[in-house]
């Protein structure tokens, strides 16, 4: 982005921000876990899939399987069953269940703290990795862009570009650090209490007072 745009963008997502800490000044992850390895699971089993639904799984599964050493034990397809409405199944299967063999043997059963860590778990890309990041560790080395936040930062020309790791390099530049790890809790709380994904009128919501144009742009699914 150049100059010029880059300015108006460090002030729009400032603007933002403002309404955002408003709104939701002390945003928590919508999942549901009772300790690291839970959130991990969590997070996998949430991708292409709604929180609450996710959450209705993990509700039995975390029941079921209670220790990490109750995953590394799992039957691929008993667990198969166990996840099966949350979608992509089999590949969240094999992804978790070998991710926790390597948090067992290779990281002392403790969640790994680092970026490189994480992304050498299996399923674990850069939005898995920065949302259990800033959960557990309250560390932001990036900004986790799903489907809120890249819908977000399209409809209010915070980037140039629809692929998220893009979106996220765009939106690192336009805003401090300290900003990163809550901005996108707090859109998913906006993107499901306010404005959701469908086209509905939203001249007037809160966030589109800051951008007006962002009220008639509506983004593909990715």
């Amino acid at each position: 982005m150049n100059a010029v745009k880059k300015k108006e963008r460090v002030a729009r997502v400032c603007a933002m921000n403002r309404v955002l800490k408003r709104l939701y000044p002390d945003p928590h992850i919508a999942l549901l876990y009772g300790n690291p390895w839970e959130l991990l699971v969590a997070v996998q089993l949430s991708a292409q899939c709604t929180d609450k639904r996710a959450n209705e799984v993990t509700k039995k599964l975390f029941k079921k399987y209670r220790t990490l050493d109750a995953y590394v034990r799992a039957q691929p397809r008993v667990f198969e069953k166990d996840i099966f409405s949350c979608g992509f199944y089999k590949n969240k299967t094999r992804n978790i269940l070998a991710a926790a063999k390597i948090v067992k043997d290779d990281f002392g059963g403790r969640i790994p703290e680092t970026m490189p860590d994480l992304l050498s778990l299996p399923g674990v890309a850069r939005k898995t990795a920065n949302v259990v990041m800033a959960t557990l560790y309250g560390t932001a080395v990036g900004i986790a862009v799903d489907t809120h936040v890249r819908r977000f930062a399209i409809r209010f020309d915070l980037s140039d570009h629809t692929d998220p790791l893009r979106i996220e390099r765009d939106l690192m530049a336009i805003m401090p650090k300290k900003e990163w790890w809550l901005f996108n809790h707090r859109l998913v709380h906006y993107g499901r209490d306010i404005c959701p994904a469908r086209k509905h009128d939203c001249l007037a919501h809160p966030l589109t007072n800051v951008y007006k144009k962002a009220a008639i742009v509506w983004p593909k699914a990715h």
